[in-house]
Order: structure tokens, then sequence, then C-alpha cells
């Protein structure tokens, strides 16, 4: 999919080094900007109604575009080859609950009814390297001529790069937003579009000192309570400060319902949605769990081909066809996740969808009998509750789950074709709401006292289901891992969402706590390092 793919690093590394006035040197390191008109990335959305025809605008201090169409209970709307729009307008049409997609994004919105028009904001400067007030760029060189970057931590990587004297232009892989500069040797200057429609225009220049933590916290009302007798961390903190724990973006922690520590680095704060990779697979395990109490999923033993799209029936066989969702959710599935149905390949390398690839490979263990940790897994569990719905999964999720949780700043990654949440990895949550799915399941599967998981799926998730025999044997649940921590001579049981690069969000039942870290680690072989600062700094503290 990626194979194309290009750094913007790279490329302006290569033009300042064929210039005589410009240096390498001059583009790495950090880079601050401002948009010409501050708030052009808070977006406005408006449903204008005329009869039974509407129009649909995105503005923000100028039209970006509008498009005509008919309303209808389910709106679907495509405005450029990758922007879209879909809704649902509920029962008594106040409101339409909405998703931007942006390539493979998904951007929740809610569009309440005021005249005969419906109005809401799309917050594309939730993307950290998009912030209105301060936008990043960040140039790193990790390798002799190799340099990267990644969405979150402040720049993107690009692809169909153009250069004609000082003139640039590129898109950024991740969204598909285009991006049109020139090249100064003190400045860079960027045009943000969608596809013709320019969103915003921002300045860089190179940054005079880099911000390393902000431990500030930001005055958020979203249901979280602070203690006032706060957890200390110092030598952690120094190791972060100092770099020889890398990579730490935030740490934050709970304990009998109420923050004890909260602290941001590497210029994220407690408003930016950070990539959770695999970690949300333990949401996809929420999701089904709602679905069986909401009576849409019978129960765990279920058989998989029972909800697969018909056309890909063909790949059913006598052992394919025993795979359940309790299989699914315990990556004990049997195939074979190493090779086609492994996330690099079926997303990467293969020419067909991913449906199609991963239900075509074989299989390599008799289904519930061995357990092989694979994103093929959760990705069926996607596409499998898909099927069984009458409104989007996306929306589905939001109501169930995000909405009464309060959550409203995430991104939802889709898969390849379909455009279906991907339960294989790839949510972006803030660490406070990271914290918040902890703690409903420290509660049991409350929140603030509404019931949104019944306890017996709480209960259930947590057990020890499998081993995974690809990862040293690592007792598993229902999407989520089992550790014991061993702590003064006494062992602390924990169960974790983990994610790549060193996502973390830890629960421990035991003291009542829940631990969210999130990181950078991705090419550094650091990913663990999350884990080792949770046992070295974080629990001993907590357990004292």
């Amino acid at each position: 999919m990626y194979k194309k793919v290009i750094l913007l690093i790279f490329f302006i590394a290569s033009i300042s080094s064929s210039c005589a006035q410009q240096n390498i040197n001059d583009y790495v390191g950090e880079w601050e900007g401002k948009a010409t008109n501050t708030n052009d990335l808070n977006l406005n959305i408006a449903i204008e109604l005329k009869g039974q025809d509407a129009v649909f605008r995105l503005l923000n201090s100028r039209g970006i575009l509008s498009k005509k169409f008919k309303l209808e209970k389910e709106i679907k709307l495509s405005l450029d080859e990758n922007l879209s729009f879909r809704g649902l307008l509920n029962s008594d049409k106040s409101m339409i609950t909405g998703f931007i997609r942006l390539k493979k994004d998904l951007y929740p919105t809610k569009l309440y009814k005021k005249g005969n028009r419906y109005v809401g904001k799309w917050n594309l400067s939730v993307l950290h390297y998009l912030q209105p007030n301060d936008l990043k760029l960040k140039m790193k060189e990790v390798a002799d001529d190799d340099y990267t970057v990644y969405p979150m931590l402040g720049s993107f990587w690009v692809s169909d790069f153009k250069q004609e004297d000082d003139t640039i232009s590129f898109e950024d892989y991740k969204t598909g937003l285009d991006f049109e500069g020139i090249l100064k040797p003190s400045e860079i200057i960027l045009n943000i579009k969608t596809g013709d429609n320019l969103i915003a225009s921002a300045s860089y220049k190179k940054a005079k000192k880099v911000s390393s933590h902000n431990k500030t916290t930001l005055q958020i009302n979203d249901g979280w309570e602070v203690s006032k007798n706060q957890l200390v961390l110092s030598n952690m903190e120094e190791g972060v400060y100092n770099d020889s724990l890398v990579g730490i973006e935030s740490v934050i922690v709970a304990k009998k319902g109420k923050i004890i520590y909260e602290n941001y680095f590497a210029d994220f704060n407690a408003k930016i949605p950070h990539a959770m990779r695999s970690a949300s697979k333990s949401i996809a395990s929420a999701i089904i769990g709602i679905a069986i109490d909401d009576k849409i999923i019978k129960n765990v033993d279920e058989k998989l081909y029972d909800f697969i799209p018909q056309e890909y029936q063909y790949t059913k066989d006598a052992i394919k066809s025993k795979i359940t969702i309790k299989d699914l959710l315990t990556m004990s599935s049997g195939l074979d996740v190493n090779n086609k149905a492994y996330e690099g390949y079926y997303q990467e390398e293969s020419d067909d969808s991913w449906l199609k690839t991963v239900l075509e490979a074989s299989m390599v263990h008799e289904p519930g009998t061995y357990a092989d940790y694979g994103s093929a897994n959760p990705f069926l569990l996607g596409v499998y509750l898909n099927e069984r719905l009458e409104k989007p999964l996306e929306v589905y999720m939001d109501e169930k789950l995000f909405a009464p949780l309060g959550i409203n700043n995430y991104i939802n990654l889709t898969d390849d074709t379909e455009k279906r949440p991907y339960f294989g990895g790839g949510m972006c949550l803030t660490p406070r709401d990271m914290l918040k799915f902890g703690q409903l399941y420290i509660n049991k599967g409350t929140w603030q006292g509404k019931r949104i998981i019944s306890e017996d799926w709480v209960e259930e998730s947590f057990k020890k289901h499998s081993r995974l025999q690809d990862r040293n044997g690592n007792e598993y649940g229902y999407l989520w891992w089992h550790h014991t921590y061993n702590i003064e001579g006494k062992g602390i049981k924990t169960i974790e969402a983990r994610g790549s690069g060193g996502q973390l969000i830890c629960v421990i039942p035991a003291l009542g706590s829940v631990v969210v870290i999130t990181a950078g680690n991705y090419r550094n072989r650091k990913s663990n390092l999350s884990r080792e600062i949770f046992r070295d700094y974080i629990l001993p503290a907590i357990k004292n």
C-alpha cells in the first residue's frame, strides 16, 4: 500500500542540498508555524434545507466546498477523492450523527438543527501536526541520509512529491490532504488543501526552543475528578527529560476513580488524540460485548461464516466453518496469521481486498486449539458485526460506547474497501479518554453510575482464555493481555491493552488503579519501555 511513500523530510533535505544557499542541517529539527487565519483548522459544517433538497457546506473563514443532495435518514456524500460525509438522522430529526471520512480516518461530528439548517464542527486540528495556534513540523535524522517522522508527533509521511524550482507539492498518505509549498532559506510556506479546495495557509520557521513537557493540566470538563493528593514521579520525569527514558509522550494515572498523576511530553497535551495502535483491539472487544448485551450477537459461540458477506462464502471449508467469535477474541482462529493473514501482508503486499486476502489464507491449526497473535482475528470481528447491524458500525460504536463515556475527540481508522472501522487497531483517543476506557473495566462496566457494558462481559473478557504461543505463552483474555509484575517480592496482576510504539492501558484491579502511557518508540526497539516504566516507577508508587 505504501511502496511509494516518501518522506517530506527527505525531499526537503534533497532540495536543500541542491541549492547553493541551503544545507540539509538548515531543515533538521523543530519548525513552528502559524496559520494565516488561526481558526481555519476548526471547520464548520452546515446542511441547509431547501424542501426535499439540501446543501452540504464545509467552511471556515471562507467557503471551502458545497454539494447538493436529497436529505434522507441515512446520508452518504462523496465530496472529493479522499473526503466524504456519512450521517444518520435521528428519529425526531433534531440531530444528525455524522462522520467525516478523510481518506482512511473517520472523525465524529454531531450536527444539531437550528432553523432550516443542521450545524456542527469538524475539528481537523485534533491532528497534532495541525494544531491551529502553533503548527509543528518535526524533522529528524534516524540514520545516514534517512529521515523519519510520525503524524502524531508533529509531521507527516508523504507521497506523490513534485518539485519545480523552489515550489513543492505532496500528499499526506494518512489523511490524503494535499500540500503545496515554497522552500525558502529560513522559511517553509505551505497551503493545506483537500482536493482542489484550500483549507488553510501557514508559514513555518525554525523553532527557537523545543518544549519537552507540559505538566500543567488543561481545564477539561470530561467527567474526571483530579485528586488533591498527587503522585510524585520525579525520577521518572528526570529520565524522560534527559532522554534516558526516550519517546514517552504522556503518563496518566487514576486511583479510586480520580486522576492522581498527569503529565505530557514532546509537545503533547490533554486535548491531542494519540494513535493507540493495537491497544484499540481491546475497544473492539468491548463493542462485541455490547452487541451481545444488545442481543445483536447471541453469544461467542456463533460461527464467523454465518455472517460473512455472500461474495466471500466461497472461501468456507470444513475447517474454516468452525471458526467462532470466541476464537477470534482469543487469537485462536487457526488462520495463518504469520503469512497471508498477517497485517503487513493483507494491508500492504496483497493486490486484493483485505477481506479476500484474509479469508483465502490457509488454516494452520484447528480453530480454538492454538493461539497465535494476529490482527486478522479482530479485523474479522469488525466485518462480522458490521453485517449484523442496521446502522453504520461507526454510529453504533459512538452511540453505545463513546458518547456514554463523553468521548467525542477521537479518530477511527477504517479498512480498505468498505471503509468500516478497523477492529485490528489504529484508533486515536486522548490519554484521558483511554484512561476512561480502563476505568470502565475497573468499574465492572459502568461510568459515573451508568451501565455501559454488562458486568458479565467484563468478567469474561478478563479471564485467561488462551496462551499466545508466538508471544512466549503470554496469557490472554478477550483481546486483553495478562501479566504479573513482581514488586518487593509480591506479585501484582494486571490486565493490559497494548499497542506498538509503547501504547499502554494498564488495569490493576487489586489497587483500584488504571495507568495510561503513550509513546513514539516505533523503530528504536524501545516499544517495551512503557511497561518497564510502569514496573519500575509507577507501580511501586501507587502500591505504597
